[in-house]
Order: structure tokens, then C-alpha cells, then sequence
């Protein structure tokens, strides 16, 4: 399991505009973060170090790209029954994986949803097939069999 700080519940007028305003348009660069530090007004070191530390928080997974499915590489929808007490660690096991994109808890018996991104369909079953060892429960595979558009950035303040 990844140690995390807990995160605070207030968190900074930097970490809200990291958190809000690069959701999306982020920039396409050789040095993006500097581009962000000179938009917000601080020193990139500050950003980086802020990032560093949502991310130790929990507060952000990873800060990377979402490509649209099939676009690059192979990805997929996966989901388990995880049972209540092994919830958070077994959440902690998917997110040790670089391929995840981000998962989250629904409330239903099928109660942990992720996506898996990989540079190929072998990885990503490699991925799944990684997770079910490791925590000793079945994976769903979701394959897209139908693409929306669905806007996934959204205002946090």
C-alpha cells in the first residue's frame, strides 16, 4: 500500500488552481510546468513541489494525459466487489499501477471502477490479470463497445 500524508482540508490557493484550472488545456510544451508556474505566478520548483504533495495526500492520483480510447495505445473499463474492510487497500493496490487512470468507489456491490491504459491489449490484460492475483478477487473487464463524449473536467470551487 502507497503511505499517504492525510490530506489536509484546507489546501492552499496554489493547490486549488493546480487542482482546477489545469484539468484540462494543459500545456503542450517542452517545459509545461513553468508554463503553469508563470500563469499562476509562482516558481516552478513551487509547482512541482505542490503537485508532489497532493499527490502524497491522495488528493490526486497522477498528473498525466487521458487520451481518447483507441486514439493510442489500448485501455478498458474494469470494476470489483471489493469487500468494505479491504476497500482502501485494495484501492491503494490498483492505483500502484502506472496504467490506472484513476478509479473510484460507487455504491453498489460492484463498488470499485477503474481504468486501465496500456500500450497494447496484452498489457492492459496483463494489468487486470496483475490486480486479481495480487488481491485475490475477480475483476469485471468492461470493454468500450460504444464511444461517448462525456466532459469529465469539472469545477472544484
Amino acid at each position: 500500500m502507497n503511505e499517504r500524508e492525510p490530506c489536509p482540508p484546507v489546501l492552499t490557493e496554489i493547490d486549488k488552481r493546480l487542482l482546477n484550472d489545469f484539468q484540462r488545456d494543459f500545456p503542450l510544451s517542452p517545459a509545461p510546468y513553468a508554463e503553469i508556474a508563470k500563469q499562476i505566478g509562482v516558481s516552478e520548483e513551487t509547482v512541482l513541489d505542490r503537485l508532489e504533495s497532493l499527490k502524497r495526500r491522495g488528493a490526486v492520483s497522477r498528473v498525466g494525459p487521458v487520451f481518447r480510447p483507441k486514439r493510442a495505445g489500448s485501455s478498458t473499463l474494469a470494476a470489483m466487489s471489493v469487500p468494505e474492510d479491504r476497500l482502501t487497500d485494495v484501492a491503494a493496490l490498483v492505483n500502484e499501477y502506472e496504467e490506472i487512470n484513476h478509479n473510484y468507489e460507487r455504491e453498489h456491490h460492484v463498488n470499485l471502477w477503474f481504468v486501465v491504459t496500456a500500450e497494447n491489449q496484452g498489457r492492459v490484460h496483463e494489468v487486470l490479470e496483475d490486480i486479481e492475483r495480487r488481491s485475490g478477487l475477480d475483476v469485471l473487464d468492461l470493454p468500450m463497445l460504444k464511444s461517448y463524449h462525456i466532459e469529465l473536467g469539472f469545477s472544484l470551487w
